[in-house]
């Protein structure tokens, strides 16, 4: 048995309501009703519509009206001014384009479309895909990762705190020894005492009875023995040292005590970022300008420290110590304590100066024009160099009275407590070498102290934790047979400057120790001083008095 199914057919609806179709624009290629189709035309007057039954419609591509000509449509596209046009168009502003009919366009432009889709479809979703599939398993791969970093720290956290516990430990455990071997002293003497003083008394009750005598022969043989009570027996001496601690939030905690010493450092390391910054500095001896030149009157320049951006404070072979502007006007001088002159100046975070006296031991600061003694250096060392820390503590390097000995101090501002001292490696071995030259010092951005050791003729960096990151000894630019570094500072970027007096240059080395670059020019003869402004220009000051300001970075 044979069954047939009649198709229904689909009742096509206007496309301006919902009513059945019954006429088509070829034209505009839109299905309408009766109703509808008045309402269409009068909306585009200006154009013509080809209206049909809906079953006589034609496929065909619907063209823009022409902006420029009411009642056109744009059949063609005008190649050189890439517009739709109309014939009126080809005629007129558009004559002598090339143009091409719309259809042919429509045509080329849809062919790259499907090929657009066919490149998106073969090969960008599929490397889509390929990444997203990849990342989730990097995401699997850093969660990984994660966890076992997360593990590893806190087994060391677990270390950490077992390791401080030792510290502490041993720190209990010296205060111990130290009081249990001070109380046995005292106990030792307080014993020696006790069987001394009957035999005191027994002395007064014989020389009472030799004073009641009548017998010349008792008298005359009496032995004094005040003598042998004159001094009282003297302590062991067994010292209660003090406990020296230092808790500085964020950067350095630290417990001393006699000969033991522990101290926890953290630190920023240089952002890799700004090493990537300025490992773009390559040619700075071409990029650098001297912006200006100041003469002072200043006789071989020593010192040079900037105040804000237009003054700094110098100072030469004399007393006095002068604040000069850009324009070399004298705005302010002071004369210092020093019996020859300063061997180094610096500025505090507040703006006051301060200036070794290397000949009575004393940093001292000014105050309203006077100066006052800061801090006064051990016996036996005098400072030479100065530099004031981010932080607001006070870098000054020292050396012996016989010069065979350099080191670097950390001094707290106000309490004018030493926080750190840097003399020794690892290996206790001199990181400095003595000689009677100064050891200039400066603080980078990353927390290294950086000193110019001119009897070593090298740049060393510091960490905090007194670990020698690298020295520099300026051979590696080419022409350079040797190296007579002086005064050193760092800038935003955690670059280190240094000025070189021999080859009339300065040397630009980055927080690693690599050479970045050198500055040099022909008026930069036997440079001495240096320091930065505000705003990021070096101040270098030459042996003759004049001053450089240079622009270094772009």
């Amino acid at each position: 048995m044979t069954t047939f199914v009649q198709e229904s057919q689909e009742v096509m609806t206007c496309d301006l309501c919902s009513k059945a179709t019954h006429q088509f624009c070829n034209d505009c290629q839109v299905g309408l009703c009766l109703d509808c189709v008045g309402h269409h035309v009068d909306k585009f007057k200006s154009l013509a519509h080809d209206m049909v039954p809906y079953d006589e419609r034609k496929s065909q591509l619907v063209l823009s009206p022409c902006p420029t000509h009411q009642g056109h449509r744009c059949e063609a596209h005008c190649q050189q001014c890439d517009v739709h046009v109309c014939v009126k168009c080809i005629l007129g502003t558009h004559k002598s384009h090339p143009v091409f009919e719309m259809a042919d366009v429509v045509q080329r432009k849809k062919e790259e479309i499907a090929k657009e889709n066919e490149h998106i479809e073969s090969v960008i979703i599929p490397k889509y895909k390929k990444e997203k599939d990849d990342s989730k398993v990097k995401i699997s791969e850093s969660e990984v990762r994660c966890a076992e970093l997360k593990k590893e720290v806190e087994s060391q956290r677990e270390l950490w705190h077992h390791e401080v516990d030792e510290i502490f430990n041993k720190v209990l455990t010296k205060i111990k020894f130290m009081t249990d071997k001070h109380i046995a002293a005292l106990k030792i003497h307080q014993s020696k005492l006790r069987s001394m003083i009957p035999n005191i008394y027994h002395t007064i009750e014989q020389n009472n009875e030799i004073l009641k005598t009548k017998h010349t022969s008792t008298v005359t043989d009496h032995k004094s023995k005040l003598h042998e009570f004159q001094e009282i027996p003297p302590v062991i001496g067994i010292t209660i040292h003090e406990l020296t601690t230092v808790t500085d939030k964020g950067r350095e905690l630290m417990i001393e005590l006699g000969d033991y010493r522990a101290s926890l450092t953290q630190m920023m390391l240089p952002n890799t970022e700004e090493e990537d910054n300025a490992e773009n500095l390559t040619e700075l001896s071409e990029k650098a300008t001297v912006l200006r030149n100041i003469a002072t009157d200043i006789k071989n320049m020593r010192g040079l420290e900037c105040v804000g951006t237009n003054e700094a404070w110098i100072n030469g072979e004399d007393k006095m110590i002068r604040r000069v502007d850009v324009e070399g006007t004298l705005k302010e001088s002071v004369t210092s304590t020093c019996p020859i002159a300063p061997n180094d100046i610096a500025v505090t975070k507040q703006g006051e100066l301060l200036y070794c006296d290397g000949r009575n031991r004393a940093v001292n600061v000014v105050k309203n024009g006077r100066s006052q003694v800061l801090l006064t250096t051990p016996l036996g060392w005098h400072p030479d160099g100065l530099c004031c820390t981010s932080s607001g503590d006070v870098l000054v390097s020292l050396g012996t009275t016989d010069f065979k000995c350099r080191k670097i101090t950390c001094y707290d501002y106000e309490s004018k407590y030493v926080k750190l001292e840097i003399e020794k490696d690892e290996d206790g071995i001199g990181i400095f070498k003595g000689g009677e030259f100064a050891l200039y010092v400066a603080e980078n951005k990353n927390g290294d102290v950086c000193a110019s050791d001119q009897n070593a003729d090298v740049v060393v960096a510091v960490s905090i934790s007194g670990r020698v990151r690298f020295r520099y000894d300026g051979l590696s630019v080419e022409g350079i047979d040797s190296f007579s570094p002086r005064q050193i500072t760092t800038d935003s970027l955690s670059q280190i400057i240094v000025t070189d007096a021999l080859n009339h240059c300065l040397h630009i080395l980055d927080s690693r120790g690599q050479m970045l670059g050198y500055i040099e020019d022909e008026s930069l003869l036997n440079p001495r001083g240096l320091s930065l402004d505000r705003a990021g220009r070096l101040w270098v000051g030459l042996s003759s008095g004049d001053i450089k300001i240079i622009q270094y970075l772009q």
